[in-house]
């Protein structure tokens, strides 16, 4: 469909008066490839645009665990939004820092467990664990996005596993043949799912159970695949076949033969691997995964980490991994599940320490830490904030560092000489001396603190003087769609929900206050957690309108915390709290000498204390 004549003098105007153009005229400017066949639906965006216009947040380190190495990688969990936390993967691979152990750059193997939009409740905790909101188009779109970066950061001899179930697969094969091309397209694999999921069905005629697996190779006749073989069964030419070779293919007869060697691949027990988080796979069905499609020393990864079992099984496969989810509980899971790993695959025999790793904050920022932070260090974290190239270059003699779009940037140095201020009259002697060699625009980064005056942007002549400040929520100057950011469960029911954040933002502690106390019972005692008052400080749009316990998502609780590390034993969500009469209840015997409780709001934002029983009065 071609511009009207009122179309195109409305462009012409707008690009007179220097004005951007509406996203509306995007498609019609530049209309996306025609293809033999596609799936067409309502907000579909090219694939261009969403590699472009994706925001890429820096990863800002918070902890290593078992730093007792000097590896060059260390494997790496992120917590964020996983489509923004691709898109810095994606420049690591372009500056080579995303790379195999034989130098191979990009990922050798992706496996996901998306969120299947299925509208149906499953069984987790024995309780109802969650029940996906996100579908029609909207979810079709929202993993298309993703699929489009997970074709990105794959290696070229590289695959992926997207696993899913019967009421969103047949889309989403149209949709992975346009990412990853048909003729990618390596098999259909069904797992029946028995009771090793950890969830049932409810069906009131054929009971479901199984889930498919789209098993697509960036490049096919490239693709690793690594065949494992098993002994021929002692009745082997009583059906039909004769011996020969290292024996049967495991592929060829999974399932197919009830000898022990086959079961076992589908049956490892799952009570010993199990987490207690809703949709978690047994490690059985991501090892034979992992090992026919990678070799050690591969980077695996799972943009959907969940309770962890790719991570888990990756470690014990001696494969590097990375993790991505923007559930505080999965995290806190994960970790947990790190912490406590065995050798074997079902979480049996010898307890194994994995290879160092680090954790992330992706989108959701630490400011402390940031201020703690040397120049140069500040300088990368802050370019990179605000989608900045790091190109230092000279303007009239004025040092500066960089380019956002074609537009110049300077990160303002707070630390020279012992601390400085952005005032009016740092403004004006800049523009007084660089000021006739710039454009329409020109950024400076700075942190808030270090800022004196209350404006976003300062015009000099021709020039707007835009002051980036960290930190900062909305900007919505800056960008075409406004800030949105994570938000945690206030219910089991919420945990595996389809989420999306737009931009960044910093911690801000929670306002909590609480009484604890020992509620006395004839047969038994427990140590009661009355929450008198919890209020979100987060920036985010609407927080602050909020009434008191409306922003809190759940409380989780280490019971015998060692000083050192958190290790998840329990989770109490917001919903059951206030049903509850707004207090959690511990048994006693359960209680270590030291309690450690954190408290989520549902930004993500954390508030902790640690308590001994001598903290709670009778």
């Amino acid at each position: 469909m071609g511009l009207t004549e009122k179309q195109i003098q409305h462009i012409i105007s707008l690009l007179q008066e220097g004005k951007e153009l509406p996203v509306d005229y995007r498609n019609v400017l530049f209309p996306p490839e025609k293809k033999e066949y596609e799936l067409v639906y309502a907000g579909k965006e090219r694939k261009e645009d969403i590699l472009a216009e994706t925001m890429a947040v820096p990863l800002q380190p918070i902890k290593t665990f078992y730093n007792n190495t000097d590896d060059i990688w260390k494997n790496m969990l992120v917590f964020g939004d996983n489509l923004q936390t691709m898109k810095t993967l994606l420049q690591m691979k372009k500056e080579g820092k995303l790379f195999n152990a034989d130098g191979s750059e990009g990922v050798r193997l992706i496996y996901i467990d998306p969120p299947f939009a299925t509208k149906q409740e499953f069984i987790g905790r024995g309780e109802r664990a969650y029940q996906d909101k996100l579908h029609g188009a909207q979810f079709i779109e929202w993993l298309r996005k993703r699929l489009i970066f997970l074709r990105e950061l794959l290696s070229d001899d590289g695959s992926i596993y997207i696993h899913l179930d019967w009421k969103k697969v047949h889309y989403i094969k149209v949709v992975a043949d346009e990412v990853f091309g048909e003729n990618n397209f390596i098999r259909e694999i069904i797992w029946r799912i028995g009771w090793v999921s950890g969830f049932k069905s409810v069906a009131n005629n054929w009971v479901r159970n199984h889930d498919t697996i789209l098993y697509y190779a960036k490049n096919k006749d490239r693709v690793i695949f690594n065949k494992e073989y098993i002994p021929y069964p002692p009745d082997y030419e009583r059906w039909g076949g004769r011996p020969k070779g290292k024996g049967l293919a495991i592929e060829d007869v999974w399932g197919v033969f009830p000898q022990e060697g086959v079961t076992s691949l589908q049956v490892v027990s799952f009570a010993s691997q199990y987490t207690g988080f809703p949709t978690q796979k047994p490690e059985g069905l991501l090892s034979r995964i992992i090992k026919a499609s990678s070799n050690e020393g591969d980077i695996v990864f799972d943009a959907f980490a969940g309770s962890g079992t790719t991570l888990a099984v990756a470690e014990k496969m001696g494969r590097r991994w990375i993790g991505i989810d923007s559930s505080k509980l999965a995290l806190y899971t994960i970790q947990k599940r790190l912490l406590n790993l065995r050798e074997q695959i079902g979480n049996n025999g010898k307890s194994l320490e994995p290879k160092p790793y680090t954790v992330y904050n992706s989108g959701l920022y630490d400011f402390n830490q940031l201020k703690r932070l040397p120049w140069d260090d500040w300088r990368f974290f802050a370019l990179h904030l605000f989608q900045c190239r790091d190109i230092p270059h000279t303007v009239g003699g004025v040092q500066l560092d960089g380019y956002r779009g074609v537009d110049d940037v300077l990160v303002f140095n707070h630390l020279q000489h012992g601390g400085v201020v952005l005032d009016y009259g740092f403004i004006d002697d800049l523009d007084n001396q660089i000021g006739s060699k710039l454009g329409t625009r020109f950024f400076i980064i700075a942190p808030a603190a270090s800022v004196t005056f209350l404006e976003d942007y300062i015009d000099k002549g021709k020039t707007r003087y835009y002051i980036l400040r960290i930190p900062y929520s909305i900007i919505n100057e800056l960008h075409t769609r406004d800030f949105e950011t994570i938000t945690q469960p206030i219910d089991e029911s919420q945990v595996n929900e389809t989420v999306e954040a737009v931009g960044f933002d910093f911690i801000r502690l929670p306002e909590v206050s609480c009484k604890y106390y020992i509620k006395r019972k004839e047969t038994s005692s427990e140590a009661v957690i009355k929450i008198d008052t919890f209020r979100s400080k987060a920036m985010a749009k609407g927080a602050t309108q909020k009434e008191n316990l409306e922003t809190l998502s759940m409380v989780m609780l280490d019971y015998d915390y060692d000083g050192v590390v958190f290790v998840f034993d329990e989770v109490f969500y917001a919903n059951a709290i206030k049903d509850n009469e707004c207090s959690i209840s511990l048994p006693l015997e359960k209680m270590g000498p030291k309690l450690m409780i954190i408290y989520v709001d549902i930004y993500g934002n954390e508030y902790r204390e640690v308590k001994s029983l001598e903290d709670f009065t009778d």
